[in-house]
Formats: structure tokens, sequence, C-alpha cells
């Protein structure tokens, strides 16, 4: 009966957001923490949904949200595919997340504060059998848990799960707060295959994500505080990192950023979230608390570097076909 009635308010809460291009994607709810993905011919968006009543009073996260699109300019709006508390280990704070397919199901990986039990951050996943959901715990327990990493005094350094693919079928998951750890996935995709074991790259904050580009590796990365993206490059999953610098600058009204890249269509995409939404009439505008995912093209030059991305309010202008 839960899962019925999560489905018919996301079916009422279905709806077209754009009609032109523009940044922020989403104006009538604040997104944050954006996760791509690419699954047969359309982009599916997964976000935080920052739901603080004030830029004044600390994150407030409960749930996350979809949207999708056929052609990069216009989004339609899912509404929530889970809340924190649905992992019943948990008691709150829906951080970050990121979703793959494999065999027809889409596992949702996510930083949510455990317990008491075992306090501090840690990493959930979750299963469904379509892109939107419902999504249920694939555990029942933890897949991460803060007592399993010793690198930082924080509870908060095992955050912002982001899952690669390789060619082979192999799958890693990158994450961390300060510093940044991988570590190699079962083929049933919730248990650990071996060791966690950390990335040396500089100015490490959080939001480690890792993509390809012919034979390169990317992996870009909230960097330092106020944050911007960074990236560096390898010829190998498990490194050694070459560091690259700046690819995004200080996002607008946010001390915070979080990227995600897909490639859709030929052609590559960076999201990432300000605090830059105006206000509106009985609304406060966004800000560090109150975030919003836009999104521009990635661009690489001749030596397989990455282009620096320039924030816009325009966005992608151009339906993409």
């Amino acid at each position: 009966m839960k899962n019925l009635k999560r489905l018919a308010l996301a079916a009422t809460l279905m709806t077209t957001l754009n009609v032109s291009a523009k940044n922020p994607i989403v104006d009538n709810v604040f997104t944050a923490d954006p996760a791509a993905m690419v699954h047969d011919g359309k982009v599916y968006l997964y976000t935080g949904h920052d739901e603080s009543p004030s830029n004044n009073v600390f994150f407030q996260m409960h749930d996350w949200l979809l949207f999708s699109s056929e052609d990069m300019v216009n989004w339609t709006q899912h509404g929530s595919i889970m809340r924190a508390d649905d992992f019943k280990w948990a008691k709150g704070e829906a951080w970050a997340a990121h979703t793959i397919e494999r065999d027809g199901k889409f596992y949702f990986y996510t930083t949510v504060r455990h317990k008491d039990d075992k306090p501090g951050f840690a990493v959930g996943v979750a299963v469904a059998d379509t892109p939107y959901g419902p999504f249920k715990d694939a555990r029942g327990s933890a897949l991460i848990t803060d007592d399993m990493t010793k690198h930082t005094s924080n509870d908060w350094d095992d955050i912002d799960p982001a899952i690669h693919v390789e060619e082979n079928g192999d799958v890693y998951m990158f994450f961390g707060n300060l510093v940044p750890k991988y570590v190699k996935l079962k083929d049933n995709l919730i248990e650990l295959d071996g060791p966690i074991k950390v990335v040396d790259v500089p100015n490490f904050t959080e939001a480690a994500w890792v993509h390809k580009n012919k034979d390169n590796y990317y992996l870009s990365y909230a960097c330092e505080f106020p944050e911007k993206i960074c990236y560096a490059m390898s010829k190998s999953i498990h490194g050694p990192w070459q560091y690259k610098g700046i690819l995004n600058e200080l996002a607008g009204n946010s001390e915070t950023n979080h990227q995600a890249i897909i490639s859709f269509k030929g052609q590559d995409y960076f999201f990432y979230h300000t605090g830059s939404l105006p206000p509106k009439p009985g609304q406060e505008s966004g800000g560090r608390f109150r975030r919003s995912v836009a999104v521009e093209a990635l661009h690489y030059n001749k030596d397989g570097t990455l282009k620096r991305v320039q924030m816009t309010t325009e966005g992608i202008t151009k339906p993409v076909k």
C-alpha cells in the first residue's frame, strides 16, 4: 500500500518543466548533488532535495528526486523516488546518490546517517525494477559504515558514492570526504569485493566522480572550501592520477558544488549545483542550503584534457536529437 501511494503521488507530480532552455534546470523545487544516468535514449537525473526553510538554517534533506529528459532541454519531473528512512537502519539525511543499471535492475547508492548503533554517515544501496522506482533497500544493512574507515576523525568521511563500470563489467565505487577512497564491488553489486583503497589527488574535499573518454580516465571532485571542481587524469581506474587543475569555478551563492558527467547522443555534459535560484513571491532565494542543479556541455582539448566549464544562465540552448 505504501508503494502504491508513492507511485500515485509520483504520477500526480509528473510534469514537463521547460519550454525553453535555462539554468537552473528546475525552478519549482530546490535540488542538489546531481547524479545522471543514460538509459534507453533518455537521461535520468537523480538529485537531493533541499528543504531548509532559510539559508540561515543548516541542510534539511529527507528524500531524493528524479527528473528525465530526451533532449537535455525539456525535463519531466517525477517526484520523490525514495526517502532516507526507507533504509530502516538509517535515521535521516538524504545526501548525495548515484544510480546505475545492471541486467534490468537499477541500483541506487546513497548517503544517509546511520542509527546510533553505528553512528556516523553510511552508504546504502537500494534496487528497483525501473529507473522510476520504487527503490527498496537491497541489503537490509549499510554497505559502508563509518567504523570501516579510519582515515579522518569526522563521521561524514564516507559520503558521496559514485559508481564507475569498466568495459569488462567490473564495478568500482568512489566515495569519501577529505580522503578520497574507492572499492571494487562484487557482481551482485551489493557487497564489497576487496579492500577499501585511498586515491592520491590534491586538495580533495568530496564529490568524487569518474568517467572515461577514449583511453583516458577522469576523476573530478570538489576541491578546497568553498568548493571548486578540480580533476585528474589516468590511464587506469587504479591510477596513478595526474592532477590537471580546476574544471569548474566556485558555484554562485553556494559554498558547495557537486558534479556529474555523462555522455549523451555524442556529446558530454557536466551537471552541477549552485545557490543562484532567484526569489519568487513569498519564497526566499536560493543559497548555501537551498541549491539548484544546472548543466553545461563538456568539451575536450586535443590532448585529452578538459576545457574549463563556464557556468551560464542559458544552459543547453538547443534540444539534442
